[in-house]
């Protein structure tokens, strides 16, 4: 995870599209890498390993079209809306899923997998019914119904795909509904709000190095570059500083989650909130430093990345809908120490 950290920087530093197109083809593999058995391992990774373009996408099929932010509801008036019957050897899957990046494929007719999180009975609440069925795309019964026209992030393709009675064999079930179907969603999660903290950085970094090229060669109708002026160079310190602290916490959470276990969650979480909100933050600061032309798509770059920028804390499990709603969650465990992300740990297994 911490080498995908670094090479997702220096992508995201020049463009944000295609780094997030492979996160999110990561997040679509998370579950079967997580808790597949060895034999849906081999059966559903091995296209993407052996694949000598290496161009295969997978889609996390989570967001239903009414939302996604109570994924976890006890009651099942609420929760997930697709369903998966259980119909002999067979799960039979119908819902709308809505911001299924990747979702299209190339050709606008279907990934080469789909993690599908549904319930597996429309009577039961999450704790007893959720679960990830893996689906592939050439599966009869899905549909790209729409494209999202996005203001950001133009060069990644986010769908809206319909499962209509679309039948999988039993065995594509990853692990068992109910409470491990809640580990599995959150641990997809939780992998990718890790990396998420790499894309800001990135982001972050392509505008204060904007910024500071503009500071040294702009005197605008003064004598002396911008830089030189105190509150300006007190401005691209605090925004440097920004930046560091986002990367190295990415990194700390990138490091622990993946040598826990996944267990680690605590911090990848944080990584997410944290950076996503920063980064708004900072690319905001940057265009202050260099003025109204930073309004501009002639003049400067960095209305673009401003635009790809705002999403980072809406997205991937909104900030506030489901993130500081996880953190709160661990806050209120018994077993909870506040010390556990400073040591890299997660919650005892008990709890």
């Amino acid at each position: 995870m911490l080498d995908l950290a670094i090479a997702a920087e220096e992508l995201t530093r020049v463009d944000v599209n295609v780094p997030t197109t492979l996160l999110a083809t990561g997040l679509g593999l998370q579950p079967v890498i997580q808790h597949g058995s060895p034999e849906q391992k081999e059966r559903l990774l091995r296209p993407f390993a052996d694949d000598p373009e290496g161009d295969l996408l997978a889609s996390y099929a989570f967001t239903d079209v009414a939302g996604g932010a109570n994924f976890d509801s006890a009651d099942p008036a609420g929760g997930m809306q697709t369903i998966a019957r259980r119909d002999g050897g067979e799960w039979v899957i119908t819902g709308q899923k809505h911001y299924t990046t990747n979702g299209t494929g190339w050709d606008k007719k279907g990934c080469e997998l789909y993690t599908v999180v549904c319930r597996t009975d429309p009577a039961a609440g999450a704790d007893d019914a959720l679960a990830v069925i893996a689906v592939p795309g050439a599966t009869p019964g899905i549909t790209v119904a729409d494209v999202y026209d996005k203001i950001g992030h133009r060069g990644v393709i986010t769908p809206r795909v319909h499962f209509d009675e679309v039948r999988v064999p039993a065995a594509n079930l990853i692990g068992q509904p109910g409470r491990t179907g809640k580990r599995i969603v959150t641990g997809a999660f939780s992998w990718t709000a890790a990396l998420i903290g790499a894309a800001c950085v990135g982001t972050m970094r392509a505008a204060f190095e904007y910024a500071l090229g503009f500071t040294r060669s702009e005197t605008r109708l003064g004598t002396v570059p911008v830089i030189e002026h105190q509150n300006v160079g007190f401005m691209l310190a605090d925004i440097k500083m920004r930046i560091e602290a986002c990367r190295y916490l990415t990194w700390k959470a990138c490091h622990d989650f993946e040598r826990s276990g996944g267990r680690a969650e605590e911090l990848a979480i944080m990584t997410k909130v944290y950076c996503s909100e920063a980064a708004v933050d900072t690319v905001y600061d940057c265009m202050r430093v260099v003025g109204i032309a930073s309004y501009t798509k002639e003049l400067a770059p960095l209305e673009k990345i401003m635009r790809d920028a705002v999403v980072f804390p809406l997205y991937d499990g909104g900030n506030q809908g489901v993130r500081r709603r996880q953190l709160h969650d661990i806050f209120r465990h018994p077993g909870y120490d506040s010390m556990l992300a400073a040591r890299g740990e997660g919650l005892p297994e008990d709890q």
